[in-house]
């Protein structure tokens, strides 16, 4: 499986707010596409809805980091 993000993107991320803008977006698309993965498997499992529901709470904050553009250091 392919490295889901690396040191060198974490702290470019911290630098530059284009690419932490770019970065978070492409984590939100990927997130989502993995939710809706285990949506559609339709298997009722404690274990399955624990984990979209931390999935979407990760969504919802990833989006608003995108929708305020918060700066490192800034509260979230």
């Amino acid at each position: 499986m392919a490295e889901l993000l690396s040191e060198d993107d974490l702290a470019r991320a911290r630098q530059d707010p284009v690419f932490r803008q770019r970065f978070y977006a492409d984590h939100l698309d990927r997130l989502l596409d993995k939710l809706n993965e285990m949506r559609k498997q339709g298997e009722s499992d404690p274990l399955r809805a624990k984990q979209i529901k931390e999935g979407v709470e990760l969504a919802v904050k990833l989006a608003d980091r995108l929708n305020t553009k918060d700066r490192p250091g800034q509260a979230a």
